[in-house]
């Protein structure tokens, strides 16, 4: 559940502060990056502060392809006032992400209910919320990102269905883990499959990695056949880079991702 962020406070995590973040992506050979709303989440509606930030980008020489919205309310909400303001509060990051010269929001489609449930309400949330990105030339996409939504063909369906240009997907490698248990993961979709599912609708990608080989790749997911359903796809977007493994820092974690993918990219040419 995309439980309600009530509080105005911004997350600060070890002790960086976000306006820092073009600078400190510019370090890994970037030239695109990633927000992620609740690190922001008092600046929405401060564009001061975002006129600041475009001016980081700016001097680091990176760009804002897309922000990703957390904790804002559920798109598939079966109470039609609850999801009504999850759809509004949504408004201000698609105003950001335009200022900021963006082309995406990324967003979650969850809700209770039964499968045809959630999917019908997320349907209304997604079309609603997909013709005011529309009006401002913003993408609106999904990840699969627990629940439903990490079964590849529950949510190319709820895309089918939109049918809409700006409404699409995010496949993430690692998120098909339809349900959890107490020692891990007790339903997992066949990554493979969803992401050859999504890749239709997709427009962003994130390379999600976790553990890594002596030879350099990834334990859980073969980079390289997952890239060629991405290219055979015909995907021209960013791949975006995430490290969420425990046994490397972040900064080696993110080097060894990107040190993948290179190599992914020189066997597929």
């Amino acid at each position: 559940m995309n439980t309600l962020m009530t509080s105005p406070e911004d997350i600060i995590v070890d002790g960086q502060d976000p306006m820092n973040f073009p600078e400190e992506a510019a370090k890994y050979g970037v030239n695109s990056i990633e927000l992620v709303n609740t690190f922001y989440f008092g600046k929405a509606d401060d564009m001061s502060y975002w006129t600041a930030f475009k001016a980081k980008c700016e001097e680091a020489g990176v760009q804002v392809g897309l922000i990703m919205c957390d904790v804002l309310g559920d798109l598939g909400d079966a109470d039609e006032a609850a999801r009504t303001r999850a759809i509004e509060n949504h408004y201000k990051w698609v105003d950001v992400a335009k200022f900021l010269g963006a082309h995406t929001i990324r967003v979650n489609a969850a809700g209770k209910g039964t499968a045809d449930e959630v999917a019908r309400n997320a349907v209304d949330g997604l079309k609603r919320l997909g013709a005011y990105g529309a009006s401002k030339g913003i993408n609106i996409v999904v990840e699969n990102h627990g629940g439903y939504s990490s079964n590849g063909s529950w949510l190319a369906n709820v895309m089918k269905t939109v049918d809409m240009d700006n409404v699409g997907t995010l496949p993430d490698f690692g998120n098909f883990c339809i349900e959890n248990g107490p020692e891990g993961c007790i339903n997992e979709y066949d990554r493979y499959k969803g992401i050859e599912e999504l890749m239709p609708y997709a427009k962003a990608v994130s390379a999600k990695a976790h553990d890594f080989d002596e030879n350099g790749n990834e334990t859980n997911s073969d980079f390289l056949r997952i890239m060629k359903i991405v290219k055979d796809s015909g995907f021209k977007g960013h791949i975006g880079i995430e490290y969420e493994g425990n046994d490397l820092s972040e900064e080696e974690g993110i080097k060894k991702t990107k040190k993948l993918l290179e190599k992914v990219f020189r066997e597929l040419q």
